[in-house]
């Protein structure tokens, strides 16, 4: 008998991606599985039931999940839906391991075997895997354009008969793959950019896509690719630098995160109240809360003529190519996974093992499994 692999409807609110599509059907044709889906699933990605070919459909998530092997998600379940997914089963998805932690009791009660792509160590062999960084892309692309369609000023430099007008400014703090992408959108809008991030290896890459680096004397290059958290002083050292820059932008497009912690305030009151009205801030780390102290998930407030906007679950924003690159990361990590048509877990695989978030009962990631521990 085949592997059989579920994907459900997604059933958190807003969003509209979808695990699989179309285009990858045969990729996973070739790893020897069979697909079942639920009913709708792509339709909100701009993939409707028709599209997939070779598919089996389930009208409900019971039913989906009967027999099934593999479940692939874009969003982590609810602790309720963890409780409901086949005993044994692999789980592949986003499964916010730094918190949730009923939902990873819940795993560990039906014995799920659940790989976090939150995890997925940030080496060579691992980039066609690293959705974090897939969707990052278009998180960046987003938020420049919603930077532009805020702001009351246009962003190119126009020479017409009635005069010129100036290319506007924008400021991007965060160079990871977010800022990178956002610092190129806003360049091909037009705009001057300057950016910043506390790893001083980015500075390459900022001037690479034509924008220039903020050098605030801080430097705060951590392990994997991320940033270390500042110290107070390194804090008020860089807030002073970026303060001047900030307060002559017509858009601020924010980036910075910490995996598992909240978002480092970066600009505060007194900074916003320092830039032009019409000026624009777009937070990309709102829903973790935010690089700004005025910064409110989900809505765009107004403080002194600054408008401040806290966009949620950006990729959603651009589901289709979301998700067309979120199922090639899938696949990627199924074909470490599945092999000869059978699941063949190896442990020594650094992907494999890395990414793992529960097995066979127990909580394999660390930090995860001390914080429960802790917790009891």
């Amino acid at each position: 008998m085949g592997i059989t692999i579920a994907v459900p409807k997604e059933t958190a609110s807003g969003e509209r991606r979808v695990a699989i599509v179309p285009s990858v059907i045969k990729l996973l044709d070739k790893l020897g599985v069979e697909v079942r889906m639920q009913k709708g699933a792509g339709v909100a990605a701009g993939f409707p039931d028709d599209l997939y070919e070779g598919v089996s459909w389930a009208d409900s998530a019971a039913q989906l999940y009967k027999d099934a092997d593999i479940v692939l998600r874009v969003q982590p379940p609810s602790a309720d839906e963890a409780g409901k997914l086949p005993e044994g089963s692999l789980l592949l998805g986003h499964m916010a391991p730094h918190e949730g932690d009923s939902r990873i009791t819940n795993l560990n009660k039906r014995k799920v075997t659940s790989f976090a792509l939150e995890l997925v160590p940030r080496i060579t062999r691992a980039q066609s895997i690293d959705a974090l960084s897939s969707q990052a892309n278009i998180a960046g692309y987003k938020c420049a354009l919603l930077a532009a369609h805020l702001s009351p000023k246009l962003f190119p430099m126009l020479t017409t008969a009635a005069g010129t007008v100036r290319p506007a400014r924008v400021v991007v703090v965060g160079a990871g793959v977010a800022g990178l992408q956002a610092i190129a959108t806003a360049k091909r809008l037009g705009a001057i950019v300057e950016a910043y991030d506390v790893r001083s290896a980015t500075k390459e890459q900022v001037e690479s896509l034509g924008g220039k680096f903020i050098d605030t004397g801080v430097s705060a290059d951590g392990e994997g690719g991320y940033a270390r958290e500042l110290t107070d002083e390194e804090k008020a050292q860089q807030a002073e630098v970026l303060a001047q820059h900030i307060a002559q932008a017509d858009g601020v497009i924010t980036t910075a995160a910490i995996p598992g912690r909240p978002a480092p305030k970066i600009i505060d009151k007194a900074t916003v109240e320092r830039m032009k009205p019409g000026a624009v801030i777009v937070d990309m780390a709102a829903e973790t809360g935010g690089n700004c102290a005025l910064t409110e998930a989900g809505k765009e407030v107004t403080h002194n003529g600054v408008t401040i906007a806290g966009p949620k679950n950006i990729p959603s924003m651009a589901a289709t190519h979301a998700s067309e690159m979120y199922a090639r990361n899938l696949c990627n990590l199924l074909a470490l996974l599945v092999k000869e048509g059978e699941i063949q877990l190896d442990w020594d695989d650094q992907v494999v093992a890395d990414s793992c978030l529960t097995h066979d009962g127990e909580t394999r990631y660390a930090p995860a499994k001390e914080r429960m521990e802790g917790d009891k």
